[in-house]
């Protein structure tokens, strides 16, 4: 029987990842990775005003790019009539306006360097006033909007963003038909779209970020935008009121794309959904376990049986849906909004005299200088935490708040900032490592603590992405932090992993997508367990991480 083989396209804040994938068994058959140009300049982004904007040829190069890199180093091994199928999944939520073709404004001419015009990030926090807008007014109404996305809308979210871009941009607001989730866009790319009306939206995306809800009905109603803002007036007339799915078709290739990409139109386009949601099927997610994908932030994905959750609300989550994750199951989401960005953030004050003295100096010719500075930028993070696991964890040590990039979950608010405590001129950057590897950890406790305060329990953890599988360090400290068993997945891709699963299922490779992970699932390779001696000792710090928290907040501005 000849062998069938799917795509999963995984795009994350950095690049985009495609695996093809045995679909019989899972195994990666190759893989590749684009790295988005235009970002990578950090071309039309302004970090200090939290400003990061995606232009949508990075994500199409990248698309084309990858999927062809993978058909090449698999000629005659296998042929493009064998990839039955291909599904997407996307950072979240990344919105853009589009026009009444489904174009993203920033393909025309005339929006090609308008950053209003491009997807606005998930990390994107500009519309911090419209969100805070968003959670007053829903107050005014006897329906609770706010009910199924833990009763408070976030800046990173959909109509916050949405809201913004109206404000500040007469020409985009002018131009726009519709707005658009990034996930909901690639598969109408790939299936030849001409009208924005026929767009596919993923449940996943729909329940989670635009307050669609079947309780609803769909969208709230028109009025409830309008007394929001006049310029919301008619807008959810052009949106959605149906959702799908990732184990849905979105589609079959459409001859243009499947001609770019070296397939034929009989490959099957999924409903594309978020990454974390996608990377925890990949990371075969059990009920009651949280699954935590682990970057540059996190997202936390938590499913359980309808039946068995009834009419439970979780406060100060992303969002519980029916069927965002495993149809059939509620889905729910929470996620910290910097984890490995607070790493990285450290790297680049360390790296600061590195990149900017030494350059400067002329005393090394530019081969060595840059050997140089590629050296201290892959080891600086290695050393650091293998220095900070050799210091001694006392309740005096230095403590640190995670809130980097604000606070997601839980009850969201990108208006706070992070914050050091108790430094001393003994402090060095090991101890400062340790004290933000420590807030990260402390960041993921609460967000556990929220799931059972609110009712919801935690089995365990399972720890997926780059920081779960090369930091021993971190998980370790997690793991003691939490007091819970962390099991590490095996496969370097969960996120592009589920996408291959959903699209093997919406192909109709496997009824459901319980079946095709477990039949393409790889295990897992570690499980940390927690040190009964370094429970106590950040029992204790943790109380003190959420007594800065409470400082923090009551000093805000």
């Amino acid at each position: 029987m000849e062998k069938s083989y799917v795509i999963g396209l995984d795009y994350g804040s950095d690049s985009v990842r495609a695996v093809l994938v045995d679909a019989s068994n899972g195994n990666e058959m190759t893989s590749s990775v684009f790295y988005y140009p235009r970002w990578k300049k950090g071309e039309f982004c302004n970090a200090s005003a939290s400003q990061f904007r995606q232009h949508p040829m990075d994500y199409i190069e990248g698309l084309e790019a990858t999927v062809k890199d993978c058909l090449k180093k698999t000629e005659g091994v296998l042929t493009p009539q064998q990839v039955k199928a291909i599904s997407v999944d996307t950072t979240g939520s990344t919105p853009v306006a589009v026009d009444e073709r489904g174009v993203p404004l920033a393909l025309l001419d005339e929006f090609a360097n308008n950053p209003n015009a491009m997807f606005v990030l998930w990390k994107d926090h500009t519309a911090v006033e419209e969100a805070q807008q968003i959670n007053d007014h829903a107050e005014k109404f006897d329906i609770n909007y706010l009910q199924y996305v833990g009763g408070v809308y976030s800046s990173e979210w959909f109509w916050a963003k949405l809201l913004r871009t109206l404000r500040v941009d007469e020409s985009v607001r002018k131009a726009m038909y519709t707005w658009v989730e990034h996930c909901d866009y690639i598969p109408f790319l790939l299936t030849g779209g001409t009208r924005a009306v026929d767009i596919k939206r993923s449940v996943c995306a729909a329940g989670h970020k635009s307050l669609w809800a079947a309780e609803f009905g769909g969208l709230p109603p028109n009025t409830f935008f309008s007394a929001l803002d006049p310029l919301l007036d008619g807008v959810t007339d052009r949106l959605f009121t149906d959702t799908y799915t990732s184990d849905q078709s979105a589609g079959t290739l459409s001859t243009e794309w499947a001609e770019r990409l070296g397939l034929t139109t009989e490959v099957v386009v999924g409903v594309g959904a978020f990454d974390c949601h996608m990377g925890a099927v990949g990371g075969e997610i059990e009920p009651y376990y949280v699954s935590k994908v682990i970057g540059t932030s996190t997202c936390d994905i938590l499913v359980a049986p309808k039946e068995e959750i009834a009419n439970t609300l979780v406060k100060g989550i992303c969002g519980q849906v029916d069927g965002s994750v495993i149809p059939g199951m509620i889905g729910m989401e929470a996620g910290q909004s910097a984890f490995g960005d607070a790493y990285a953030w450290f790297k680049q004050i360390l790296l600061w005299p590195v990149k900017n003295l030494l350059a400067d100096s002329g005393i090394l010719p530019d081969g060595d200088l840059k050997k140089v500075l590629d050296f201290v930028d892959d080891q600086v993070i290695p050393q650091l935490g293998r220095q900070a696991e050799a210091l001694p964890v006392t309740a005096t040590s230095e403590l640190a708040l995670d809130w980097f990039n604000g606070r997601r979950t839980p009850d969201a608010d990108q208006t706070l900032k992070a914050a050091l405590q108790g430094l001393n001129l003994g402090t060095d950057a090991p101890r400062i490592f340790r004290a933000i590897v420590e807030a990260t950890c402390f960041g993921a406790k609460s967000i556990v603590d929220r799931f059972k305060n609110e009712g919801i329990p935690v089995k365990g953890i399972i720890g997926l992405g780059g920081v779960a599988k090369k930091s021993p360090y971190i998980m370790q400290t997690m793991a003691d932090v939490i007091n819970m068993p962390i099991r590490v997945h095996k496969s370097e891709q969960t996120c592009a992993l589920g996408a291959a699963m959903f699209a093997a299922t919406a192909a109709g490779i496997y009824d459901k997508v319980e079946d095709a992970m477990q039949a393409m699932g790889q295990g897992f390779e570690h499980t940390y367990e927690p040190r009964p001696e370094m429970v106590a000792i950040y029992a204790e710090r943790y109380l003190q991480y959420r007594k800065l928290g409470i400082f923090v907040e009551n000093i805000k501005e």
